[in-house]
């Protein structure tokens, strides 16, 4: 995209970031990300339909926030975790640049984290037909068929932790995972650790998801993990409201209303 890198050259050499951030050929017809610093090498940034790794992952590693302000190449699941970010007072104007690329593959430059919001609420986040599906399928189902389902689903993890480190809202610097004192979530791979651990990952991002697939993207054994996420995001809309995550007004799991409802309290 000649606009990307003609427009990330411009921004280095005056100065106005100090790195972009965007996507570059990897290896076996992959893309990879990139951290451009230096004008010359905005030339190696590229996009297609091939980028679809969530850069706002990025965004809060302090060894890319310590190099100044940023830019970032953004399509709409990005902008989506941009904002919940902001919202999370994880990233603000004063240390980001939004490079946004629009569903119709066209750049667009947003002169503050006020304009990437409004178009992100243009686009409602729909849960696509192959996954809905599956999901009805897994509804469905008796409640100890569908608790074999999963239990055969995650039998294959071996934790290696790719999916949380994909994830844009998994950046708690150290994971429930990592805490060893108490031991909250078993470190071996076996059935209970591995079914509390996704759970406990869904259930974080309740409200937060921005349902972007990067974690069942890196996921090196294709574990549909992101069916959890999916199945909060319906839930979150069919019972909040029509709640949506990059909303920086209200969070769903911290605001409170009086009339909620409480028939799930036993």
């Amino acid at each position: 995209m000649d606009d990307l890198r003609k427009r990330a050259k411009e921004l280095l050499e005056a100065s106005a970031v100090k790195v972009v951030i965007g996507y570059e050929n990897g290896t076996e017809n992959k893309t990879r990300a990139i951290f451009v610093e230096k004008p010359e090498d905005t030339g190696k940034l590229i996009f297609d339909s091939r980028c679809i790794m969530n850069l706002a992952s990025y965004l809060t590693k302090h060894e890319v926030k310590n190099k100044g302000k940023m830019a970032v190449t953004a399509t709409l699941p990005v902008m989506r975790a941009i904002i919940q970010l902001a919202s999370e007072f994880q990233v603000n104007d004063s240390n980001l640049l939004v490079l946004g690329i629009t569903p119709e593959s066209k750049l667009i430059e947003f002169k503050d984290l006020a304009e990437v919001e409004s178009f992100v609420h243009k686009y409602q986040i729909e849960i696509d037909v192959r996954n809905k599906e599956m999901l009805d399928k897994i509804d469905k189902m008796p409640a100890s068929e569908r608790w074999n389902f999963w239990i055969k689903e995650l039998a294959p993890c071996f934790k290696c932790y790719a999916c949380r480190a994909a994830c844009p809202m998994c950046y708690c610097h150290r994971c429930t995972v990592d805490f060893n004192q108490p031991q909250w979530i078993p470190v071996p791979s076996h059935e209970l650790g591995n079914l509390e651990w996704h759970i406990m990952r869904a259930v974080h991002l309740a409200g937060r998801c921005v349902d972007c697939d990067a974690c069942y993207n890196a996921c090196p054994l294709a574990i549909p993990l992101n069916l959890l996420t999916k199945r909060m995001l319906i839930d979150a809309k069919e019972h909040f409201g029509g709640y949506q995550p990059a909303i920086k007004a209200e969070h769903l799991m911290s605001t409170y209303k009086p009339d909620d409802k409480e028939n799930f309290i036993l």
